[in-house]
């Protein structure tokens, strides 16, 4: 069943609280996310509240700061699939134009908090900022809690394999290719939500072993080889994906295109939705002196993937 998310605060129903609540952009759902989340919907399920996530379209860092803006690691619709599956009740999706961006943090407690969701607890991490300029942070927080009603617990920072985890530092990975720490941060591997490209005249079925996704403007990983899982109408196939710009046949064209190695042919046109999990980057993009040599590395990089789900079994 779909997350219910509300889209501004003039969509949240009269008399939606109690609740119990964590405020962040959750770019990726990652470890850290998903520690904080488990902590709101238990205290909602003591208190018989409901289990609120509150974040932001765009990313405040979209608007503040576009020019310096990260890909992100999740768009808005994976965002909310991954926030469901924390077993929160609902989202608040607030957009972030100029009056959210001036609101000070003693207005966005008393309107948003209080008013509009009657929030009981609130769960955050430890660095966090909010309010005009990130003005205000935990302590003053703190204080609105014990002026307004409410019980804040406040998180420390998640570590795995002695990795502190964080979006930006799963987005520095992903972007360099390095798969299996962005997989340890994640909780899961890395993957894109997407299509496959228009306009290859492809009918209602996939015949052939080779998967071209559709444009997609959020953050991937580093161009190379990697080893990957596509699912497709919930069948995993095993793979290898190519992200980059092909150098080896003449002018450079942007595909991420996917060999599948388990292959048989499928229902799927150019709507169906497709999952690509990255698993191990091979190697990097090389141009290949002849299509020959490319096609000798592919066997290479194919052997070598399938070693690894050899293993992985």
């Amino acid at each position: 069943m779909p997350l219910p998310a509300f889209n501004s605060i003039a969509e949240i129903p009269s008399g939606f609280g109690p609740s119990v609540a964590a405020i962040g952009n959750f770019d990726g759902v990652h470890l850290g996310h998903r520690e904080i989340l488990n902590a709101v919907v238990s205290e909602a399920r003591k208190l018989n509240a409901r289990a609120v996530a509150i974040t932001f379209d765009p990313h405040p860092d979209q608007y503040l700061r576009p020019a310096q803006t990260p890909l992100l690691l999740t768009p808005m619709p994976e965002r909310l699939r991954l926030l469901a599956a924390t077993g929160i009740d609902a989202a608040i999706v607030l957009p972030f134009d100029d009056a959210l961006a001036n609101l000070s943090a003693q207005e966005f407690v008393s309107r948003i908090l209080v008013q509009s969701l009657g929030v009981r607890g609130l769960h955050e991490g430890h660095n966090f900022r909010f309010g005009h300029g990130a003005r205000a942070g935990i302590a003053e927080l703190q204080a609105m809690g014990e002026e307004f009603g409410f019980h804040l617990t406040v998180h420390d920072a998640v570590s795995v394999h002695g990795l502190e985890v964080s979006s930006s530092a799963i987005r520095a990975l992903v972007a360099a290719g390095d798969m299996r720490p962005a997989r340890w941060m994640l909780g899961r591997p890395f993957s894109v939500l997407s299509t496959q490209a228009r306009g290859r005249g492809i009918g209602t079925r996939l015949l052939v072993p080779t998967v071209n996704l559709a444009q997609y403007d959020a953050l991937l990983p580093a161009f190379g080889v990697y080893v990957t899982r596509l699912i497709v109408g919930g069948r995993a196939f095993q793979a290898v994906t190519n992200v980059g710009n092909r150098p080896t046949f003449g002018e450079a064209s942007f595909a991420v295109e996917s060999h599948i190695l388990d292959f048989e042919p499928i229902e799927m046109d150019d709507t169906t939705p497709i999952e690509l999990q990255f698993l191990l980057r091979l190697r990097g993009e090389i141009t290949w002196p002849s299509p020959e040599a490319l096609k000798a590395q592919i066997f290479k990089d194919v052997a070598r993937a399938k070693r690894y789900f050899r293993l992985a079994r």
